[in-house]
């Protein structure tokens, strides 16, 4: 699934080529996503303009000069690309060379005569709803969403509330009310970087491990988002270049392979923490 960095990625795309342009038209091919697109509501999005697109947690919204937003969730292989006469542009964090097949293009907003923006959905389990902008702040799946891990809100502070907590810190840091957009991958490598198991309880760390989660959390993001986000298969955003950041895993999806610190002779393992991969060094993450 898309995490922060890759999300932001598709956001910056989509700003380069449609803010402040107006849809043209809008054909829905298949309506039946995660939630069922509310055709009457997205058709009012028609020759309006973009004013806005901006992103929170794992969501893209789209501000449209009517005071309605267009809220955007990828799920596990939701994907945007642009076309435009015959070239095409993919913007999403999965894009198999192969995959031209584009009986999963559910929605296409034509821009202009000769550009379109495409959502393609293998899976299904993304969604596209429309909401007024002035109650966007209610909206169930973004009011309750923690802080932004790249906002000053994020730190050490933030662990306070639950310090005395029996909760493991990975199960914490993919708590989307504790802090959002942060997912398997990230929270792996970020586990990893601070030298912390990811099944030791919060109440066992300490103020110095606290920070290093902060810090690094704010590191690895940024990092990835400036090397295009982390590729599964063969992302490219509408330049035509992959993400970059795969090439710097040190954990995530290399169970059995030899940790590369320097000198340390273990091999990365994986457990399962609340059904999701764990991958560490048991050398460089000690449990206890």
């Amino acid at each position: 699934m898309p995490e922060l960095p890759e999300v932001e990625v598709v956001k910056k795309s989509l700003v380069k080529r449609i803010l402040r342009k107006k849809i043209k038209k809008i054909r829905i091919n298949n309506s039946s996503l995660r939630y069922k697109v509310n055709i009457k509501k997205i058709n009012l999005l028609i020759n309006k303009k973009i004013l806005n697109i901006s992103r929170k947690s794992k969501y893209i919204i789209i501000n449209f000069e009517n005071s309605y937003s267009l809220i955007i969730h990828l799920g596990m292989t939701g994907r945007f690309y642009f076309q435009d006469k015959n070239f095409l542009q993919k913007t999403s964090f999965y894009f198999n060379l192969n995959d031209n097949n584009n009986i999963h293009d559910h929605i296409i907003f034509s821009i202009s005569n000769s550009l379109k923006l495409i959502y393609n959905d293998i899976r299904r389990f993304g969604f596209l709803i429309v909401k007024k902008t002035s109650f966007l702040e209610q909206i169930k799946c973004l009011k309750n969403l923690g802080p932004e891990p790249l906002s000053k809100d994020f730190n050490v502070s933030s662990f306070r509330i639950i310090k005395r907590n029996s909760i493991v810190i990975k199960n914490l840091l993919m708590n989307q009310s504790f802090v959002s957009g942060l997912g398997n991958i990230y929270v792996n490598e970020i586990l990893f970087k601070s030298k912390i198991h990811p099944e030791k309880p919060i109440k066992e760390l300490g103020i110095k491990e606290l920070k290093k989660i902060v810090k690094n959390t704010k590191y690895l993001l940024r990092k990835a988002i400036t090397l295009g986000g982390s590729s599964i298969r063969n992302f490219k955003n509408t330049g035509g270049r992959t993400g970059k950041f795969q090439d710097n895993f040190k954990v995530y999806g290399r169970e059995g392979k030899l940790c590369k610190t320097y000198n340390c002779k273990f091999k990365i393992l994986r457990v399962m923490t609340n059904n999701r991969s764990s991958f560490y060094c048991p050398s460089c993450q000690k449990e206890h």
